[in-house]
């Protein structure tokens, strides 16, 4: 997992996936069939649906999207269910997931985070893939802050480098971040051009 995505299944047990929808006012009526479509893309995914939330919501806007006792019994039906992450049917601010993620102690996922897990699962060429991972990492870059040094360590063996005399570390990740994009960006070009080549 380079970001916050679902690892592909290695055979053993899929991740638990709690679906977790918001209803604002006059939106009642397409909820069922919204929450439904993301549960079909966390199964999609490789993931298992465990479990659902739904509350109706002012607006989209609030700190941590749900209101306060909706936060909590999810965390506590996270707990209970033994979840791995929730995934929201919605787009989340990044101030929001952290909001969530530090009360449910689990991952959050927005839709499009879902969505881009997907599209890293059925990647096949190396073009596709760094596609697909870029666009992961210009998404999920706000969201993951201090995640960054120990996930390279434990995912790509990726070198990070020493830190410096009081240095912060999320200067550090961000610093990983963006040398990784470029890599990426530049992995790309490389692989265009030699295509280039290739058809002239």
């Amino acid at each position: 997992m380079r970001a916050n995505t679902i690892p592909v299944s290695d055979g053993g047990a899929p991740e638990r996936a709690i679906a977790v929808a918001g209803v604002l006012p006059g939106e009642e009526a397409g909820v069922e069939d919204s929450l439904k479509e993301l549960k079909e893309l966390l199964r999609t995914a490789s993931a298992e649906v465990v479990g659902e939330v739904v509350q109706r919501i002012p607006h989209r806007g609030q700190p941590a999207y749900l209101g306060k006792g909706k936060l909590e019994e999810l965390a506590a039906l996270a707990a209970a269910l033994r979840a791995d992450f929730v995934a929201f049917d919605d787009d989340l601010k990044p101030s929001q997931a952290r909001n969530i993620e530090k009360v449910v102690k689990v991952r959050v996922l927005d839709r499009t985070e879902v969505i881009l897990s997907i599209f890293a699962m059925h990647a096949r060429t190396n073009e596709a893939k760094a596609q697909v991972e870029l666009a992961q990492l210009e998404y999920s870059a706000p969201r993951l802050r201090h995640r960054w040094s120990h996930l390279w360590r434990q995912t790509a063996g990726y070198a990070i480098g020493t830190r410096g005399p009081g240095e912060k570390q999320l200067e550090v990740d961000r610093r990983a971040l963006r040398k990784r994009m470029t890599d990426l960006k530049r992995e790309l070009a490389e692989i265009r051009a030699h295509r280039n080549r290739i058809v002239s």
